[in-house]
């Protein structure tokens, strides 16, 4: 149960960070408006013509009666669009830190010398292209994983009792599982480590990282939200991921110790 106040500590932190470095919040939002804009973009393509598509793809509809062929091609009108949203939760993350990677990355390495000890922060020593590369073909990995999980739980979700009430809270835990790697990735690819090993080093700790991740989940589910907090969410991963791999951070601890004094 500590590990999940801590986690959640974590997004506080990250939040404290980036109010006292305002220019780099300003930059931080770019990425994530940009991406807001092409995924309402998209999602209101889809509500316009999403019942055309679906006509489309279900000729064999065509002979039914009138109220049922309605009825079921509506149907899947609604799962068609949830899908997308789903999709959209889902994915908004990897999409928005792939557009923002310079910026991102600009952000992680300050936040790695403000906490340092000696004020420094690790280097990949890759050129961009090749970051990018990384990142794009790692983020994928992760969103196959995702909706892998996305289409289970949604099938779930018709179980009586069991998918109103269980399946949502499931659903969240792996949101914000992924919600963390993803994020965590900004800082950890730098530091040169690879997909399977962030995987096994989040997992090593999965309170933490649904203490971090699950609050971001629910609070993603506004894209307005989602955009404002991007910026604070990537430093607060900074922060973890030094936790993660048992680095010391100092000027942090010191200012949580002058919060405590004050406090107390």
């Amino acid at each position: 149960m500590r590990d999940l106040g801590a986690g959640f500590r974590y997004l506080l932190k990250g939040q404290r960070w980036v109010a006292r470095h305002g220019k780099q919040y300003g930059f931080g939002l770019l990425p994530g408006l940009i991406t807001l804009v092409l995924y309402g973009a998209a999602l209101a393509a889809l509500a316009l013509w999403g019942q055309d598509f679906v006509t489309w793809a279900t000729p064999f509809a065509d002979d039914w009666s009138g109220t049922w062929a309605g009825l079921f091609r509506g149907f899947l009108t609604v799962v068609l669009f949830a899908l997308a949203l789903l999709l959209s939760v889902l994915t908004f993350t990897a999409v928005t830190l792939l557009i923002g990677q310079p910026f991102y990355e600009n952000l992680s390495e300050k936040v790695d010398r403000d906490v340092s000890p000696d004020g420094t922060a690790p280097e990949s020593g890759l050129p961009l292209w090749r970051e990018l590369w990384i990142s794009g073909r790692d983020s994928l990995r992760i969103v196959v994983r995702a909706l892998v999980w996305g289409v289970l739980l949604f099938g779930l979700g018709f179980v009586p009792v069991l998918g109103q009430t269980v399946v949502p809270v499931i659903g969240f835990l792996v949101t914000g599982f992924f919600l963390t790697e993803e994020l965590t990735a900004v800082a950890l690819q730098r530091r040169g480590v690879e997909l399977r090993e962030r995987l096994r080093l989040l997992r090593s700790r999965k309170t933490l990282v649904w203490g971090f991740g699950t609050p971001l989940a629910v609070a993603f589910l506004v894209p307005f939200v989602a955009v404002f907090l991007m910026p604070g969410a990537v430093a607060a991963a900074t922060l973890m991921a030094r936790d993660l791999l048992g680095e010391e951070t100092t000027r942090d601890g010191a200012e949580e110790s002058e919060e405590e004094g004050v406090t107390s």
